[in-house]
């Protein structure tokens, strides 16, 4: 006989059902927050946490900091700008709607790459006299018909994977740069470990980015909230101001507050 659970919504919800939803949205989307597990399962976060030790130890997803990852993804593996254009797009906006009120005219700013800063870059089209440093592609090519922003592109390799420049060569065209804030994003972010990301090159030019600014500020959604990545780029402590949106797990934004980051949380219609 199979035991039933009862989900938020008052249905009855099979064990191996509940587990199959998990699993799917695993495999489909490549990592999953624990909140997102336990919405999906209609059960609580305890629960879910329960079934998600369950697969891993079946080998079916791979546990994380504050979800599930599928087996062939990993810490080192960085998903492709499509797969990340397509994830938790209407977020990503009002984060970006959040991050665009701390520029202003006359300013100076550095975007590092991602859908997220690239969402950013587009609400930023009419401001004047804006200068903004980046090693994005997408960021350049946003910016590209702004008459009031002076883009500085760095030099490097470009990847294929983030449409962004890497390497010794874009790390050295960043030094003696001096911004006010710098907006990033990344794969991951946890009170622990800080933001993080699957590739090393890119690691390192994002710390670049991130010594040439006065203020840091992360921009990610609630799928990267309690998940580490490979490489580290920002730590904790050097992290001035997260925005996020309201799914992100409440746990480690309070972990992330009690190390100090101001905390910004974008209200989200589901």
């Amino acid at each position: 006989m199979q035991r039933c659970t009862s989900d938020r919504y008052g249905a009855g919800v099979q064990v191996n059902e509940r587990r199959r939803r998990i699993l799917d949205a695993v495999l489909d989307r490549g990592m999953i927050s624990l909140r997102e597990a336990a919405e999906l399962a209609g059960t609580s976060e305890v629960t879910a946490r329960r079934d998600i030790r369950l697969l891993a130890e079946s080998g079916m997803v791979c546990r994380t900091h504050g979800g599930a990852a599928s087996p062939t993804a990993s810490a080192t593996r960085e998903p492709s700008y499509l797969e990340k254009a397509g994830q938790a797009s209407a977020e990503k906006a009002q984060i970006a709607l959040a991050a665009a009120e701390l520029v202003g005219d006359d300013d100076a700013v550095a975007l590092g790459p991602g859908t997220t800063t690239l969402a950013l870059a587009r609400l930023l089209v009419d401001r004047r006299d804006l200068t903004v440093v980046t090693s994005s592609l997408l960021v350049c090519d946003a910016l590209l018909d702004a008459p009031g922003v002076q883009v500085l592109l760095s030099g490097g390799s470009l990847r294929g994977a983030t449409h962004a420049l890497v390497g010794p060569l874009a790390e050295q065209s960043l030094a003696g740069l001096h911004v006010r804030t710098l907006f990033v994003s990344g794969n991951g972010l946890s009170a622990e470990r800080g933001l993080s990301t699957p590739d090393v090159l890119t690691a390192a030019v994002d710390r670049r980015l991130a010594a040439t600014a006065d203020t840091i500020v992360v921009l990610v959604d609630h799928t990267k909230v309690g998940v580490e990545a490979m490489s580290r780029t920002v730590p904790t402590a050097a992290i001035d101001r997260l925005i996020t949106d309201d799914r992100a797990d409440p746990d480690e934004l309070r972990r992330l507050q009690a190390a100090g980051v101001a905390v910004t949380v974008c209200p989200v219609v589901h």
